[in-house]
């Protein structure tokens, strides 16, 4: 038996906006006894109230701003919101995969973006 499985769309999120939509999600279970939580599901409820370490409105606002930046694509906006770098070394590891790197100055310029919301 084969199964096939299509990508019928693809969208980044933040930790914070997946913590939100999970405790909607957590919500909905709680108020039906009958229904268990999945193990997955528990488990992806603890990572998201972890390390979301702001509401989603502030998450978005730091991707967007971080987008204004030259060499910040939307795929990495997310991957620097979602770990919040605190230094150069942190902010090098993100773009370690990337065809080019950052100067100095265009590092600073990122840590200085998030700084203003970490």
């Amino acid at each position: 038996m084969t199964i096939f499985k299509e990508i019928v769309g693809e969208e980044y999120l933040t930790v914070s906006e997946v913590k939100e939509d999970l405790a909607v999600i957590e919500e909905e279970r709680a108020l039906d006894e009958e229904r268990e939580m999945p193990y997955e599901l528990a488990r992806a409820i603890e990572h998201a109230n972890r390390f979301a370490e702001f509401d989603a409105e502030d998450a978005v606002a730091l991707v967007e701003e971080l987008q204004e930046l030259e060499k910040v694509d939307e795929a990495t906006a997310y991957k620097i919101t979602n770990l919040l770098p605190a230094d150069r070394d942190e902010l090098r590891a993100i773009y370690a995969q990337e065809r080019y790197s950052l100067s100095g100055d265009e590092l600073d310029d990122v840590l200085d973006v998030v700084a203003k919301y970490a």
